[in-house]
């Protein structure tokens, strides 16, 4: 396992981090201390979560994967050795503290306090804002034209927000997710005249052969500004295996469950799919096992995000930073890309 730094920080994060929104839906709780438990056998020691999963987001289940996390620290007693990191939810979800979702200071410290109880632990070491609240919508766009409301908080006050938890120990960085460059800029530049201990040290944000948008402007951002990115749905939902080829919708998958969520399923992501799926057979090479390789090789890449319902997607995973990819077949890649550019944002 290889490690990185988490921004400017001085936290070490392993290179591929366990990624956790399926527990408590998809899987249960004995999956997730199983998944856990594989993780640092081998090497991970940064797993991410969220206070609004599992996903499917629903009342009834709210919260439950930072529980399954905080019951499997207590037992194992090892929450020294590991980074968690979790979210504050945005706006648009009802039932998370009465709908109040604009990232101020009420709102964040009320959701720290309750990722704190549910993860049974006194300090959480990335903390970060799930999604913006000032109206961006960044999924499945590649961009926006109409006037964006509303405009959320005030952006100094939400870093206040966030250094008076750094202050009091209860986080010890924090980040962005489901960003746009000005937004992880406008933090910057607003976090400067105080200190750079209070910079967003990561950005979220998809990554992956279907869904390349990071490189047309905020990977520069990660370069110069050392900015972390932390790259989630690296095989795109599972779509890059190529289960999903010609309708196929397997049971138990997500593509199965909630059919609404076709951000990979459109007719040229399709197209793009079965031709990497092509690629990786003509390399004799897994296309999951080629397509966790290509995130893993981005130079701007500091952890890569692995959402596994079983213990063989994560073992794929791993398996995958023993695959480095010769510069024929990056060529090639390259070549598909141009073909088919953003296909799936």
């Amino acid at each position: 396992m290889k490690y990185n730094l988490l921004g400017m920080t001085d936290i070490s994060v392993s290179t591929i981090c366990l990624g956790t929104m399926t527990w408590g839906e998809q899987n249960t709780a004995e999956d997730g201390f199983e998944q856990m438990d594989y993780a640092i056998e081998h090497g991970i020691n940064f797993f991410d979560t969220a206070e609004m999963y599992p996903v499917a987001t629903r009342k009834e289940t709210y919260g439950r994967t930072e529980e399954i996390i905080g019951d499997w620290l207590h037992i194992r007693k090892n929450r020294s050795k590991l980074v968690i990191a979790t979210k504050v939810c945005g706006p648009g979800r009802h039932h998370v503290r009465n709908g109040i979702s604009d990232f101020n200071e009420r709102t964040i410290r009320s959701a720290v306090e309750g990722s704190l109880k549910r993860l049974k632990t006194d300090y959480i070491d990335l903390y970060q804002l799930h999604w913006p609240d000032r109206g961006w919508a960044d999924f499945q766009t590649l961009g926006q034209t109409a006037p964006i409301n509303p405009k959320g908080a005030n952006r100094e006050d939400t870093i206040a927000a966030l250094n008076e938890l750094i202050q009091d120990g209860k986080i010890r960085s924090w980040g962005v997710s489901n960003e746009s460059a000005w937004g992880v800029m406008d933090f910057v530049s607003r976090s400067k005249p105080i200190g750079a201990y209070l910079r967003p040290s990561s950005i979220q944000n998809a990554y992956n052969l279907l869904n390349r948008k990071y490189e047309l402007a905020l990977s520069e951002i990660s370069f110069r500004e050392e900015i972390s990115l932390l790259a989630y749905a690296p095989i795109a939902a599972g779509t890059l295996t190529g289960k999903y080829l010609y309708g196929n919708r397997p049971a138990g998958s997500r593509g199965a469950l909630w059919p609404e969520n076709d951000r990979y399923f459109n007719p040229h992501a399709e197209s793009a799919t079965q031709e990497y799926v092509s690629l990786a057979a003509e390399w004799d090479i897994a296309p999951e096992i080629l397509a966790h390789a290509f995130v893993l090789s981005r130079p701007f890449l500091t952890s890569s995000i692995v959402g596994a319902t079983t213990l063989t997607h994560l073992e794929r995973a791993i398996s995958a930073l023993d695959f480095s990819i010769p510069d024929e077949l990056a060529t090639q890649l390259e070549l598909l890309h141009r073909k088919y550019l953003i296909p799936a944002p």
